[in-house]
């Protein structure tokens, strides 16, 4: 009997110390740190840069005084034009263009992009051009240079799934510039306005950065419009076109381009 009593409190004692026991806190390994997800790739946001490349003048560009019955021409030739002024520029030389961009990009899925961009170049289009003859009058080419020029422009783009770095996107707007006379006894300028359009693609190859290629067509004229004749001499008339080509390589950078989450602070686990 006396056996039996004493089994069971031993019994008893033991019940109870592993009750206690499960009371305790635990005292393993603490739980990994939260690790939050790395940051979507995203072209939001603001951005600014740079950019250098090459212009030319367009062959139908009308600025150009180049007559054919002018001093040491063959007489009344085919580069009288009317088009909308003095034509014949031979296809204008080229220039340097350079200048910076600034702009903002809204995403407004994983694979398009839409934006704003205005920039300003300063150029040497035209610079090297003359007339070739005396005192401004003679059979040249070239006869009109641009010293500077800006725009202002839309832009919409797609990127791809599987490189959500790279975009390919056109553009166009708005488009403004200085022209100015290359002849000796009229070397005034104007600012003429227009439009501009093209295509370019960019590519961020570094958080933050950007590098871009880009063709950009624009065409640009007077505001005056005469009542009755109105052949486009002066560089200020509505007639008077100004056509350009431009290639330009860029670079941006881009503030808070990847725009994550902010982390989540991992928990603190209890210790005893």
């Amino acid at each position: 009997m006396k056996t039996a009593i004493s089994a069971l409190a031993l019994a008893a004692v033991l019940a109870t110390g592993a009750a206690e026991a499960a009371d305790l806190p635990s005292r393993g390994a603490p739980p990994p740190a939260y690790l939050p997800p790395p940051p979507v790739l995203t072209w939001n946001g603001l951005y600014a840069g740079i950019n250098l490349g090459g212009g030319w003048q367009d062959a139908t560009s009308s600025n150009v005084w180049n007559p054919a019955w002018a001093w040491g021409g063959p007489g009344f030739g085919p580069n009288w034009g009317w088009g909308g002024g003095w034509n014949g520029n031979g296809g204008g030389s080229g220039g340097v263009v350079g200048g910076g961009q600034i702009g903002y990009n809204f995403q407004f899925s994983p694979w398009l992009v839409a934006g704003v961009e205005t920039d300003f170049q300063g150029t040497t289009i035209g610079s090297g051009g003359g007339n070739n003859g005396w005192n401004g009058w003679g059979g040249g080419v070239d006869t009109a240079r641009l010293n500077w020029f800006g725009t202002v422009r839309g832009r919409l783009g797609v990127t791809f799934p599987s490189m959500s770095s790279l975009m390919i996107y056109g553009t166009g707007g708005f488009a403004y510039g200085d022209v100015q006379r290359n002849f000796t006894w009229s070397n005034y300028s104007v600012v003429q306005t227009g439009w501009t359009a093209g295509a370019g693609v960019e590519w961020l190859f570094l958080p933050n950065w950007s590098a871009k290629a880009e063709y950009l067509y624009t065409e640009i004229s007077g505001s005056q419009q005469n009542f009755w004749w109105n052949p486009g001499f002066s560089l200020n008339n509505v007639n008077n076109r100004t056509r350009f080509h431009t290639v330009r390589a860029g670079l941006n950078y881009h503030f808070n381009l990847f725009n994550g989450p902010a982390p989540i602070a991992a928990p603190v686990a209890a210790r005893y």
